[in-house]
């Protein structure tokens, strides 16, 4: 892991202008993956604020869907709640209904977690698909083009919460963790295979955001507390895409809206 991170942060005065800003990030880096490599695989989460951004990429009116490389992208999730996917509480109900039944993927392309099983079948599943899909032998982690992140006003992200098992789980790339707070089982990629990613970006909207976020990147490292500070890609950059609300405790940007913070561990 790189023991120096650079934190690039961009700020939209409002929830409207992140998604078009995000809308613009996931079509640029698909597109970068799939000139390298001839196609993007691009792990998502779940919120209203992903909703907001999946819309936008698959409105016909915006240009982001017709930039999108659709037909070379396969999508994946970071994490899922163990319900039914036609629950109202399922991430990929979510994202069906935003972007799914708009967007031309094929069902190939789409690869859930069958959050409708037992957790840790789920998690088997799921990390048999990750397996399979990216060839991967031994020890090896899959490499996701794109990782979307989300982070809860009690620090957590993916389904990694605070003080629970998968904070320290290393050796999975995928695991069932309990979460004593909302009563609930989750199935999520471990922080390991997140931090893998080429790319890695928090998505982040509301004045509610505010305190946590200023405490993830500028406050002690406690990720026991505060587990979306193990997300330190070893590309050694991190971004966040926040509306001007959330960013209320953070340095100030420049004139374009960017601002870089500096963290070594």
């Amino acid at each position: 892991m790189s023991r120096q991170l650079q934190i690039m942060y961009y700020v939209e005065p409002d929830t409207p202008a992140l998604a078009r800003r995000a809308a613009q990030y996931f079509v640029e880096m698909a597109g970068e993956a799939v000139a390298a490599q001839g196609y993007a695989r691009i792990a998502i989460s779940g919120g209203s604020t992903p909703r907001a951004v999946f819309a936008a990429l698959a409105d016909p009116d915006q240009p982001w869907r017709s930039r999108m490389p659709w037909d070379m992208l396969d999508l994946y999730w970071v994490d899922e709640r163990c319900v039914s996917p036609d629950d109202p509480a399922s991430n990929y109900r979510m994202t069906r209904e935003a972007l799914l039944d708009h967007a031309p993927l094929r069902p190939e392309q789409i690869h859930r977690i069958e959050g409708e099983l037992e957790p840790d079948e789920a998690a088997a599943r799921y990390e048999s698909e990750l397996r399979n899909n990216f060839h991967l032998e031994g020890a090896e982690s899959p490499r996701f083009d794109l990782v979307a992140l989300g982070i809860g006003g009690d620090g957590h992200t993916a389904s990694i919460f605070p003080h629970t098992d998968a904070v320290h789980e290393i050796s999975r790339l995928v695991t069932a963790n309990h979460v004593p707070q909302r009563e609930a089982w989750r199935v999520t990629l471990t922080w390991p295979v997140i931090n893998h990613a080429r790319s890695v970006f928090f998505l982040a909207a509301g004045e509610d955001k505010a305190s946590i976020l200023n405490e993830v990147l500028t406050g002690p490292c406690d990720p026991e507390r505060l587990p979306s500070q193990l997300i330190w890609p070893a590309s050694g950059i991190l971004t966040f895409i926040l509306d001007k609300a959330a960013a209320a405790l953070l340095p100030a940007t420049d004139e374009e809206g960017c601002g870089v913070l500096e963290r070594e561990r």
